[in-house]
């Protein structure tokens, strides 16, 4: 299970997912299904994750698929920002599709 923030144009969002990891091929896929097409990515701890959202992540994980699945545990931009020290990300991932030129 990987957790991670994920710097968006509309503000960060806090994810989980089955995948591997943040940049999966399959993950990033369905990220850009949701319209999620270019981030800057960190991993965060699961258990730090499940201390700061307590009973709200339980139930997400209760709904979580045990592969090939994703969940936003939060949208709330303001939120996620300020749970979490800058100091506890992990080195940032970046992620972009290719705008396609005419």
């Amino acid at each position: 299970m990987k957790a991670g923030i994920l710097f968006t144009g509309t503000g960060p969002i806090l994810i989980l997912t089955s995948y591997n990891s943040l940049t999966s091929d399959e993950l990033l896929k369905k990220l850009a299904i949701k319209g999620i097409k270019k981030f800057i990515g960190f991993e965060v701890p699961e258990e730090m994750v499940k201390s700061r959202y307590g009973n709200h992540f339980n139930v997400i994980m209760g709904d979580l698929k045990q592969k090939d699945d994703l969940r936003v545990l939060d949208y709330d931009g303001h939120h996620v920002f300020y749970n979490f020290s800058l100091k506890e990300l992990s080195e940032p991932l970046f992620h972009e599709i290719e705008q396609k030129t005419d």
